[in-house]
């Protein structure tokens, strides 16, 4: 299992965010990511459940900790292309309909 995080961006500034940049730590298991965010000292609490991302925000420092620990560096192509291949296939949802 991995963990990885994307680049830093900005954030906007009328999000509740106290910092001027961002990122997101995620990974392939979500009891992964809990037990490496706790290691870096990120509260559970901060827990985003984002259906397409299940993940923490986190400042550029807990970044640079976070890659000092082992987390993959990620570009915003692959967050978006890890998150299509996550997304469930809507035609596994369908009910069968009589005819």
């Amino acid at each position: 299992m991995s963990v990885y995080v994307d680049s830093l961006f900005p954030t906007p500034s009328k999000c509740n965010w106290r910092f001027s940049h961002a990122c997101h730590i995620f990974a392939d298991n979500e009891d992964e990511l809990h037990a490496f965010v706790a290691s870096i000292g990120l509260r559970r609490a901060w827990f985003q459940n984002h259906p397409r991302l299940p993940h923490y925000d986190m400042t550029k420092t807990k970044r640079l900790l976070a890659v000092k620990l082992g987390a993959i560096e990620v570009s915003a192509r692959f967050t978006g292309q890890w998150m299509r291949e996550r997304q469930p296939d809507p035609t596994q949802n369908r009910q069968s309909r009589p005819v």
